[in-house]
């Protein structure tokens, strides 16, 4: 689900991050992050909300960077996708998902559109993509260690499985809100759905 961004001029070691990490709504109120597990361990960390603390200082907008780089998405979209993407074992809060997510605006990472029904839709600017490029051994990093920490927790499922639900969920919404279907259109979807319900039932 997640793509993989070039970099081209940050530090190996993640130290071009490093400095980087100075501001985030992520840090009010919560102090420095504890360092048991390290940051490859997967624990719960950064981040504030159901499971506790799962991203180091800063992690959290690369995150939401790379997942509005594949797709704009609301930012309850986000929320449901991290969660999904962890297996349940972790869910980000409102209070540190939207704060983030108008950051990123403010930054020009990011534009926010309104939607029918009000919603904010948010989706990556240029300058937001050289962002993620800059910093892709992060990027990569973090997103390893999610699907790691995601595969080590029993009864939660495939990453892989989970990657491919919220494509389709984006998909179907993005083409849902793109105006009218037409009748052809509304049974081309429909009879790609019948054919995936079937091919996941006998397999």
């Amino acid at each position: 689900m997640f793509k993989h961004f070039k970099h081209p001029h940050g530090d190996r070691d993640g130290r071009h991050f490093a400095r980087d990490e100075s501001w985030g709504p992520e840090r009010g109120g919560r102090g420095r992050f504890g360092r048991h597990g390290g940051p490859h361990e997967g624990g719960m960390r950064e981040g504030g909300g159901r499971g506790g603390r799962f991203f180091e200082q800063g992690q959290l907008r690369l995150v939401l960077l790379g997942m509005i780089a594949e797709a704009p998405r609301h930012g309850y979209e986000l929320i449901k996708a991290i969660e999904d993407r962890l297996g349940g074992g972790y869910s980000p809060s409102p209070g540190v998902i939207y704060p983030t997510l108008t950051l990123l605006s403010e930054l020009g990472y990011a534009t926010v559109s309104e939607t029918e029904g009000g919603r904010k839709l948010y989706t990556i600017t240029d300058l937001g993509r050289a962002h993620l490029a800059e910093n892709q051994t992060v990027v990569d990093m973090i997103f390893a260690r999610i699907d790691r920490a995601s595969a080590a927790a029993p009864g939660r499922r495939s990453p892989q499985i989970v990657r491919a639900i919220e494509n389709m969920k984006t998909a179907l919404r993005l083409k849902m809100e793109g105006g009218q279907l037409t009748d052809i259109q509304v049974q081309t979807i429909a009879e790609a759905l019948d054919t995936a319900a079937r091919t996941i039932e006998n397999a």
